[in-house]
């Protein structure tokens, strides 16, 4: 099950798209889709989250937690709405397909990608690419 939260101001959009799309790319790895909790928050929240339970001093754009669910793609990931808007203006993407990106790349992780070096962080890139693709709206 996919569950969204809203701790900041987001975009709207139609969550049963997005849990669709979510379960089909984890689905199409051949894994199987747990419980997935995305927490859309700020800049300052996840900065704090970020400090307390990484020991890290920086902003980012998502912080991505696994659960331990044995034969399931499972966890919470929480997503700074702030970070997703800047980085769609420094990209040149659409607010949108930025957020997709990032709630994507928060996946991929759980999955198991990396993206802790040049090369890494391209298969990251390319499995997202992927992801965006299979993204259809539904009328």
């Amino acid at each position: 099950m996919i569950t969204y939260h809203f701790v900041a101001e987001t975009p709207e959009f139609n969550k049963k798209d997005y849990t669709d799309w979510i379960t089909q790319v984890i689905s199409g790895k051949g894994q199987v889709p747990g419980e997935l909790t995305y927490i859309f928050c700020s800049d300052e929240y996840l900065w704090e989250m970020n400090r307390k339970f990484l020991k890290h001093d920086y902003y980012t754009d998502i912080i991505t937690f696994p659960i331990e669910s044995p034969g399931s793609v499972s966890g919470d990931l929480y997503i700074s709405i702030d970070r997703v808007k800047e980085n769609a203006v420094l990209f040149g993407a659409e607010i949108m397909v930025e957020l997709r990106r990032v709630m994507i790349h928060g996946v991929l992780h759980l999955m198991g990608w990396t993206d802790e070096t040049p090369e890494t962080k391209g298969e990251m890139r390319v499995e997202e690419d992927a992801a965006l693709q299979m993204f259809h709206v539904k009328h």
